[in-house]
C-alpha cells in the first residue's frame, strides 16, 4: 500500500512537470516502477500512462502546435522511438544510461547558461535530433527529456514549446506502444493496478500543471525546463 501511495504522488508530480516542460512522465515513473517490476516491464507499463497523459495535454494545448516542427522533428522521433522499442530489451545497459545522463546534464547546463540559444538546430540536424531522442525514448523510457533539450535550440515560446513537444511525444507513443503491448502483454497486464494508479495520477497532474504553465513568465520558462533537464540527468547518473 505504501508503494501505491508513493506511485500515485509521483504520477501527479510527473503529470504536472510534463505540462510545464513537455516531458517528465517516463523520466520520473519508469525508475520508480522498476523497483517492483524491472526496467524493461516498467518502461512498457509507464508508456500506457504516458500515452493518456500526453493525449490530454495535447488536447489542452493543441491550438499552440507548431506544425512544421511537429512534422520534421516528430516523424524522425517516432521512427527512432519505434526502433528503440524493438531494441529496448536487447541494449539496456549501464553504459547507455550513463551516456544518456551525461547528455541531459550537458543540455541542462547549456540551457541555464544560455549556450542553447547559440546552438540553433537547422536543416538535417533537426531530423537527426528527432531520431536520436526517439531512439532513447524506446530504449530507456526517457525520450521526453532529451527531446525537450533539443527543442530548446529552436525559437519557440512556452506554449508552442510544450504543445509541440507534446504532439511529438504522442507520435512516439503511437509508434512504440503497440510494440510493447504485443511483445509483453501478459507481463504488463500483471501490473494493471500500478498502471491504473499511474494513469489517474498523471491525468490529475496534467490539469494542474497546465494551470501553472499559464501563469509562468516567458523569461523564466526556458530556465525552468533546463533546470528540470539537469535534475533528471543527475538522477539518471545517481541511479546507475
Amino acid at each position: 500500500m505504501i508503494f501505491q501511495i508513493i506511485l500515485a504522488i509521483a504520477a501527479i508530480v510527473a503529470g504536472a512537470v510534463a505540462s510545464l516542460a513537455g516531458f517528465g512522465i517516463g523520466s520520473l515513473l519508469s525508475p520508480l516502477l522498476a523497483l517492483k517490476t524491472g526496467l524493461g516491464i516498467a518502461v512498457a507499463s509507464v508508456s500506457i500512462a504516458h500515452f493518456f497523459g500526453t493525449a490530454l495535454r495535447f488536447f489542452l494545448l493543441r491550438k499552440f502546435l507548431n506544425r512544421q516542427i511537429l512534422i520534421r522533428f516528430g516523424l524522425a522521433s517516432a521512427a527512432g522511438g519505434l526502433a528503440g522499442a524493438l531494441l529496448h530489451n536487447i541494449f539496456q545497459n549501464v553504459v547507455l544510461n550513463i551516456v544518456f545522463g551525461c547528455l541531459l546534464v550537458f543540455a541542462g547546463i547549456s540551457g541555464l547558461t544560455g549556450l542553447s540559444n547559440k546552438l540553433r538546430l537547422k536543416g538535417v540536424i533537426v531530423w537527426l535530433a528527432g531520431v536520436i531522442s526517439g531512439l532513447f525514448g524506446g530504449l530507456v523510457g526517457n525520450q521526453g527529456s532529451i527531446r525537450s533539450a533539443a527543442l530548446l535550440g529552436l525559437d519557440l515560446d512556452k506554449d508552442q514549446f510544450v504543445a509541440t513537444a507534446t504532439g511529438i511525444a504522442l507520435m512516439v507513443d503511437v509508434a512504440r506502444m503497440p510494440v510493447y503491448l504485443v511483445a509483453q502483454w501478459a507481463q504488463i497486464m500483471s501490473y494493471w493496478q500500478f498502471i491504473l494508479i499511474m494513469t489517474f495520477g498523471v491525468l490529475i497532474g496534467t490539469v494542474g500543471g497546465k494551470k501553472i504553465l499559464e501563469k509562468l513568465p516567458e523569461y523564466i520558462f526556458k530556465k525552468t525546463v533546463a533546470s528540470i533537464i539537469l535534475l533528471i540527468g543527475i538522477l539518471v547518473l545517481i541511479q546507475r
